[in-house]
């Protein structure tokens, strides 16, 4: 189900786009303010495959298409002021343009991953989030699906952003974006920057193994 972009939205993203586009298209661009040895910190750490979300599984069996492997992997993206402006406020339009229902009230099932209209739970916003940057130039490999534990111990889906100053967070319950290691979330994996299909572990110990290979129940 495709879902266009309110009018406004779709005008200042257009302004934007422009912008950044060319910088894209080429892949990042050498930032002076550049992060370097921060690996541990900056940028979450792999530790090895894992599988996806049984939610993940079933949206690309129905969505093929939104799925394909094979664009490589263009490196972490230096971003620039515009850049930030367009993620922020695309964020932002996301999170109050979608309201926040559990999939067991829309659909009638513990996990059903889609693009939303009016209403979806957390992964949802992802989607939708994924789906209009790449629209803007954004490359896939720089744009993750995340698995992670919140405060409550229950699972949620975020959006991670793979920039060169570090791993950056889209999150549905919050409009700034965020550092990864600063929301107090575990994160346990995350969809591969070289092949979205697949799917990596964030965590090298102290789940289950059940915890490890199947996602926990998204909450919204």
């Amino acid at each position: 189900m495709r879902t266009g972009l309110g009018h406004h939205m779709r005008i200042t993203l257009t302004l934007g786009a422009a912008v950044i586009a060319a910088g894209l298209m080429h892949g990042p661009a050498q930032s002076a303010g550049s992060t370097r040895g921060m690996e541990a910190h900056g940028h979450a750490v792999e530790h090895g495959t894992t599988l996806p979300p049984v939610g993940f599984v079933k949206f690309c069996a129905r969505n093929p298409g939104e799925c394909r492997g094979g664009a490589p992997a263009l490196g972490k993206l230096a971003m620039s002021g515009e850049r930030w402006r367009i993620v922020r406020q695309l964020n932002a339009y996301v999170n109050g343009k979608i309201s926040p229902m559990s999939d067991a009230e829309l659909y009638g099932e513990d996990e059903y991953w889609t693009y939303p209209s009016k209403a979806g739970d957390c992964e949802d916003y992802v989607l939708m989030k994924k789906r209009y940057l790449e629209e803007i130039g954004f490359a896939g490999s720089n744009l993750l699906i995340t698995v992670v534990l919140d405060e409550k111990n229950e699972g949620h889906a975020v959006l991670t952003l793979r920039t060169d100053e570090g791993d950056f967070v889209l999150d549905n319950r919050r409009n700034e974006i965020r550092r990864w290691s600063d929301l107090g979330y575990v994160f346990l994996k995350r969809q591969s920057e070289r092949d979205p299909r697949q799917w990596v572990s964030l965590r090298s110990e102290g789940l289950t193994a059940s915890a490890m290979l199947s996602a926990p129940h998204l909450s919204k």
